[in-house]
C-alpha cells in the first residue's frame, strides 16, 4: 500500500521455483517476475485482512469494502474510525475494534465471497452450485456483480426485484419479459420507456399499447401520422383533450384536416387571437365571429386595442383578396370532404404549396367557376374554363387536342383526366400562356420604337419649316435694301 492507493499482486510460484532451480544468483531487487499486477486501487488503507481471495479492508474515509478480482464492493459506512481484528467464517461475522477498544461486528457472506472468487476465475459452474446457499436478500448483490462483468442474461435469470428485472429485461431488448413486468407493476414511466424500446424495434403494435398505457400523446401522435392513422388520431383528439393537452389535440384536428374544429378548440382554450389568425389563413368565412370574440375579450383588459380590430365584415377595404379567399376556402372545402388516402402521398407531395389566391385570380381572369367538391382540382388545371350554362365561355388558353367545353361543366374529358395528365396539360397552358406573354412584349416593343421614329420624323419637318420660313424672311429685307438703295440714287 501506499498514501493514495494499494496494489494487489499475483504471486508466480512456478516462476520462483524454476529459477531457484536454475541456480541463478538472486540479486538485492529480488525476481523480476515473481509477482503479477492484479489491479490498482485509488484508495488509502487503513487496516485490512484476508478473507480465501478476498482482501477485506476499510478506508480513510471509514468504509468498509472488500475487494474480490480488482471489483470493489462497498459493505457499510462506519461511524468513526476503526481497525479490523478479523473474520470468523464459522459465524459469517467480521469483526472491528475503535480505539476505546468497543468491538462492532459486521455480517460477511463467506458464500457470496466464494461465489464471487470462482466468477472472477471464469468458474461459472461452480460458482452457480454455491448460488443456493446464498440468501435471496444478497442474490440482487449478486445479480448486479454479474452484470458488471458483462452477465446480464445471468443476472436477468437470478435477479429477484422487479425494478432491476425490467431495466436488465430492457438492456438485453426482451420486450416479452419487459411487458410481463410492466403489467405486473403498471407504471407509467415503465410503460413508456417499453413503448420507446418497441418503437425502435419497430413493433408498432405493442409500440402503440405501451404508448397509450403511458398517456403519451406526443408518441401516439408521431405513431398514428406516421402510419397514416385517421381514426387514430381521431381517437388521440379526444383523448389529449380530456387530458388538456391542447396543443396534441389541435395537431389531430389539423392533420385531420377539421378546420372548424380547430378554431372551436382555440377559442375554447382562450387563444382567440390564434383562432383569428388561423381563420384569417384558413377559414375566412369565420372571420367576423371570430373577431367580435377577440374584441369582446380584449375589451375586458384595452378598450382602446379592441377598437382597433378590424371586421372584415365593415372594413372589407383592409382584407385585400377576401372574395378570392372566400372562394378558395369554398373551394377547399369540397377537397377536404373526400381525404386522400395516405398512399397517395408520392403523387401528392407538393401540392398544399399552391398560391389559392392566385388560382381564384386566373379561374376569375377566364370566367370560370370552381364547383366545390368536384374532380376540377385546382391543382390540375388552374387556367381550364367551366362552361357557361349557354356555353359562351371557354378557356383564353385552349389546346388543340382539347375537346369542347360542354354546357354547364367541365367536358367528359377533363372530368376523367387523370391526375398526372392534368399536371402536364397546366404545364403546357402555362408554357403557351409564357410565349404570347413575350409575343406580346415584343409587339410592345416595336412599337413603341415605331413610335420615337415618327416623333423624330417629325421634329425634322418642323427644322425643315423653319428653315424655309427663315429664308424667305432673309429674302424679303434683302429686296427691300435693293429698293431703297435705289431710291436713294
Amino acid at each position: 500500500t501506499t498514501d493514495t492507493s494499494y496494489y494487489i499482486l499475483k504471486f508466480q510460484r512456478d516462476v520462483v521455483e524454476a529459477f531457484v532451480q536454475s541456480g541463478a544468483e538472486i540479486d538485492e531487487d529480488g525476481i523480476e517476475d515473481a509477482f503479477d499486477l492484479v489491479c490498482e486501487i485509488n484508495e488509502r488503507v487503513r487496516s485490512g485482512i484476508w478473507v480465501g481471495d478476498c482482501f477485506v479492508y476499510n478506508n480513510m474515509s471509514w468504509r468498509l469494502n472488500y475487494c474480490v478480482g480488482g471489483e470493489v464492493t462497498t459493505m457499510f459506512h462506519l461511524d468513526r474510525p476503526m481497525f479490523l481484528l478479523g473474520y470468523m467464517a464459522a459465524m459469517n461475522r467480521l469483526y472491528l475494534i475503535d480505539k476505546e477498544y468497543s468491538i462492532v461486528s459486521y455480517t460477511l457472506l463467506l458464500s457470496m465471497i466464494e461465489f464471487k472468487t470462482l466468477a472472477m476465475r471464469g468458474d461459472m459452474e461452480a460458482a452457480l452450485e454455491v448460488l443456493p446457499t446464498i440468501p435471496e436478500d444478497q442474490v440482487d448483490n449478486i445479480a448486479r456483480f454479474l452484470e458488471a462483468r458483462g452477465e446480464q442474461q445471468m443476472a436477468l435469470d437470478i435477479a429477484k426485484n422487479p425494478d432491476y428485472r425490467f431495466e436488465l429485461a430492457v438492456q438485453l431488448g426482451d420486450l416479452d419479459i419487459a411487458k410481463d413486468i410492466a403489467e405486473q407493476a403498471d407504471s407509467e414511466s415503465k410503460w413508456r420507456q417499453l413503448g420507446e424500446l418497441a418503437l425502435s424495434e419497430g413493433r408498432l403494435e405493442l409500440a402503440e399499447m405501451c404508448m397509450g398505457k403511458a398517456k403519451d400523446t406526443s408518441g401516439l401522435l408521431l405513431l398514428h401520422s406516421a402510419r397514416g392513422d385517421a381514426e387514430g388520431v381521431d381517437a388521440l383528439c379526444a383523448q389529449a383533450t380530456e387530458a388538456g393537452k391542447f396543443n396534441i389535440a389541435f395537431l389531430c384536428l389539423f392533420l385531420n384536416g377539421k378546420l372548424h374544429e380547430c378554431i372551436d378548440l382555440l377559442v375554447t382554450a382562450g387563444r382567440i387571437p390564434e383562432a383569428a389568425f388561423f381563420a384569417r389563413t384558413y377559414l375566412p368565412s369565420r372571420m367576423s365571429e371570430v373577431v367580435a370574440m377577440w374584441r369582446k375579450d380584449l375589451h375586458k383588459v384595452n378598450p382602446k386595442a379592441a377598437e382597433s380590430l378590424a371586421d372584415p365584415a365593415q372594413y372589407p377595404n383592409l382584407f385585400p383578396d377576401l372574395e378570392l379567399a372566400l372562394r378558395a376556402e369554398e373551394h377547399q372545402a369540397g377537397k377536404l370532404s373526400s381525404p386522400v388516402p395516405a398512399s397517395r402521398f408520392p403523387a401528392m407531395e407538393g401540392h398544399n404549396a399552391e398560391n389559392l389566391i392566385e388560382q381564384m385570380q386566373q379561374l376569375s381572369m377566364s370566367g370560370a367557376s370552381a364547383p366545390a367538391g368536384s374532380d376540377a382540382d385546382m391543382s390540375s388545371s388552374p387556367v381550364r374554363s367551366v362552361g357557361a350554362a349557354d356555353g359562351s365561355a371557354a378557356s383564353p388558353v385552349k389546346m388543340a387536342s382539347d375537346p369542347e367545353p360542354q354546357p354547364g361543366g367541365l367536358s367528359e374529358q377533363d372530368m376523367s383526366m387523370s391526375h398526372g395528365e392534368a399536371e402536364a396539360h397546366e404545364d403546357v397552358v402555362q408554357e403557351q400562356e409564357e410565349e404570347e406573354e413575350e409575343e406580346q412584349e415584343e409587339e410592345e416593343e416595336e412599337e413603341a420604337e415605331e413610335e420615337e421614329e415618327d416623333e423624330e420624323e417629325e421634329d425634322d419637318e418642323e427644322i425643315d419649316v423653319d428653315d424655309d420660313e427663315d429664308g424667305d424672311d432673309e429674302e424679303a429685307l434683302d429686296d427691300d435694301w435693293g429698293l431703297e438703295e435705289e431710291k436713294e440714287s
